[in-house]
């Protein structure tokens, strides 16, 4: 069985789709992190790359460095460190056109 479950990822509120854009979003702002956390360990070591890699692996986050994006961006959902929010419904153009807007 699956751990955590739709159910309990989505609170009922959400359908699996939004759950699966709003992971992968998450996913996706992890990955850059990771990214940027390496790129600034690579440009502060210099010198030969076989004695610096130990310390490059301790200036990255052991968690993004050792695990799947997804599996730490489900984990985040369900932690509640990421909230899955409903998009806001744009003003119908009936409502723009009152306040003094025209078309």
């Amino acid at each position: 069985m699956i751990y955590p479950t739709i159910k309990e990822l989505t609170g009922e509120k959400f359908n699996r789709y939004q759950l699966a854009i709003a992971t992968a979003k998450c996913a996706r702002i992890i990955t850059d992190e990771y990214s940027t956390q390496r790129k600034n360990a690579e440009k502060q070591l210099t010198g030969n790359k076989d004695v610096d890699r130990p310390m490059m692996e301790h200036a990255v986050n052991a968690d993004y460095r050792d695990r799947k994006a997804v599996k730490i961006a489900i984990e985040k959902i369900h932690g509640g460190e990421y909230v899955i929010k409903e998009k806001e419904e744009e003003a119908p153009v009936e409502e723009a056109a009152e306040d003094g807007v025209e078309a």
